[in-house]
């Protein structure tokens, strides 16, 4: 593969850098970037994120000739600088790849995995409660094993064409020389300073000598971070795993202040990011493609497209009674199905060939068949297995998309879990970890003493397929998430990738954003921009928008929904491939994204 020079590479992060302080400078400090109605139109390359630094970050790689790939990994260490609450190498990710030059498509899991000694009684109290969220979900005993890194580092190693250190370069810099503080991340660090204020690492990265968040307009330095994106890109992502950096983030998690964790150096050694099989399901002459488990996003979406294939949302005005009740119904029967039966594969049977079936689809679209809704809680279907119960997800994750002049296609979603995720900075590191674990059940035994899907088992069961069948091998179990990178086609062509954070709340939002293109005729941009029918086996959120139709939702109540006003959900970036080979860009106007093309 040809390499790009260092020295062109730093060249052009003085560039990435300059252009996103001049952006910045030149609006009002951290006003929102606005709504665009339309797409962003290109013809070589388009990067859409949820931060325009790292936008910024991804065109400019794109432009120097780098890969997809390549502008991906860039954008993910940007984001660690500039949206540290909602990713970052801490954390854990899912990535679905279209390489062009082969058609094929790839799913690396980069998931947060829980440690050895990691087990189903350590969120619950000496009454056997379970510990409140804000508790639990803070300090050291909540987090995974981080794997966003070496997803990102085996990606290019096997499809990129640039080096770490190259695209390291726009990151550190912006660590080192600093960015502007825009409101969005201002109002998260006020949201969290009680937590943050745990440690002392965090107080002195985010919380002004008074206690109070950093405002918005300020500059935003982190040099810590900077030294830890040079050290990896100096020794490669081995310094992470196995060298200085592995041994702060286990003295960290262990010797935290608050709620200490069993986090060991052999722990963070056994990572590795994993290939898995992806998920491929028909839909009116399409097919669409997301991520297998440990995370049920892609699994949850192909089901709600099969039960909705066999509807003519087409023959239906958007927004309509008569469309949204069906929208609904597909989410409420899914989320049955993946509350009972999905979780990690490599430790539970997750019956994925019958859940995905159209035989399946056909059965279970019968509940949709009467005039009045499917009255939710919907049971799951019978598979012969013990259903687990449902498990609460947090809802702060990022998504971003990359296309290259080759049509080379990235989709990925990546996170902490919720926003400053374990709200710990590793000591002289300058990264937020997770709190990935409270992804799991707290109970990890259903009713009858069987495992639950989504239980940590911890060392109970070795891993089958991620690392080996080594018998030896505990821990490492991953847990369940809805992230729902996703990756469209048509004859075996990428026309759409797309996906959103949003917890539980993801795959709802990805499949409002698939159906407003497929079915409903809209523009990327406009897809996006429409409002959400969400519903995960309860009530219906509906969008602010939405919910401002009385008819609809009196409609919908008649019918025998519990219908809520949800505000905003989600902040999905998408960007499509047009019939002539022109890029879509959008942006989730419900973030401070961004959409560049070239």
């Amino acid at each position: 593969m040809t390499r790009m020079t260092r020295g062109a590479a730093r060249s052009m992060a003085i560039l990435v850098a300059a252009l996103a302080l001049v952006l910045v400078a030149n609006r009002t400090a951290g006003a929102p970037l606005g709504g665009p109605q339309q797409s962003v139109v290109a013809e070589s390359g388009m990067v859409s994120t949820s931060n325009h630094y790292a936008t910024l970050v991804g065109l400019e790689i794109l432009q120097s000739g780098g890969a997809a790939i390549d502008a991906m990994v860039a954008v993910q260490l940007a984001l660690t600088v500039t949206e540290p609450y909602a990713s970052g190498i801490g954390g854990g990710c899912f990535i679905m790849l279209h390489d062009a030059a082969t058609g094929s498509i790839v799913a690396l899991d980069g998931r947060e995995e829980a440690p050895a000694a990691y087990h189903g009684a350590v969120f619950l109290d000496d009454n056997g409660d379970v510990i409140p969220f804000d508790e639990r979900s803070t300090g050291g005993m909540p987090v995974g094993v981080p794997g966003t890194l070496a997803a990102m580092a085996r990606a290019l190693d096997e499809y990129g064409t640039m080096t770490l250190s190259d695209l390291a370069a726009p990151a550190v810099r912006l660590a080192r020389d600093g960015f502007v503080l825009d409101r969005g991340f201002s109002q998260q660090i006020a949201a969290n300073k009680e937590r943050l204020a745990r440690f002392p690492h965090s107080v002195a990265l985010y919380l002004t000598s008074d206690g109070e968040a950093k405002a918005s307009g300020s500059t935003f330095h982190n040099p810590d971070l900077a030294d830890t994106l040079e050290l990896i890109a100096a020794e490669g992502v081995d310094a992470f795993y196995n060298g200085a950096i592995a041994q702060d983030i286990v003295g960290a998690v262990r010797m935290a202040p608050h709620n200490p964790g069993v986090m060991t150096a052999a722990d963070v050694a056994r990572y590795r990011a994993v290939y898995r099989e992806p998920v491929r399901s028909g839909y009116r002459g399409y097919e669409v493609v997301g991520m297998n488990m440990p995370t049920s996003g892609g699994a949850s979406l192909a089901m709600m497209l099969n039960l909705l294939e066999g509807v003519d949302l087409p023959s239906m005005t958007w927004g309509s009674l008569a469309a949204t009740r069906r929208i609904a119904d597909a989410q409420n029967i899914v989320f049955a199905d993946r509350n009972a039966y999905m979780g990690d594969a490599d430790f539970v049977d997750v019956p994925l060939e019958r859940l995905l079936s159209k035989d399946y689809a056909r059965t279970r679209r019968g509940l949709m068949l009467p005039l009045n809704a499917v009255p939710p809680p919907v049971a799951p279907g019978d598979l012969g297995l013990t259903p687990s119960n449902g498990s609460a997800e947090g809802g702060h994750t990022t998504h971003f998309c990359v296309v290259d002049s080759q049509r080379n296609v990235v989709s990925v979603t990546t996170t902490i879990e919720r926003y400053f995720g374990s709200a710990m900075t590793v000591p002289g590191r300058g990264f937020l970890l997770n709190n990935e674990l409270t992804d799991f059940e707290t109970h990890a035994l259903n009713d009858d003493g069987t495992f639950a899907a989504n239980g940590p088992s911890g060392g109970v069961r070795a891993r089958r397929t991620a690392l080996g069948d080594d018998a030896e091998t505990q821990g490492g179990k991953r847990p369940r998430s809805s992230m729902a990178p996703t990756i469209v086609l048509r004859d075996g062509r990428p026309v759409l990738a797309v996906g959103s954070p949003g917890g539980s709340t993801i795959i709802g939002t990805t499949l409002n954003v698939i159906l407003n293109v497929l079915d409903f005729g809209m523009d990327v941009q406009e897809a996006v921009n429409a409002p959400r029918v969400i519903a995960r086996n309860g009530a219906v959120d509906l969008e602010s928008r939405l919910f401002a139709d009385a008819a609809l939702v009196a409609g919908l109540r008649a019918k025998g929904f519990v219908v809520r006003d949800a505000g905003s959900v989600g902040a999905a970036q998408a960007v499509g491939i047009a019939d002539d080979g022109s890029l879509r860009g959008a942006a989730d106007p419900r973030k401070n994204g961004l959409a560049l093309g070239h």
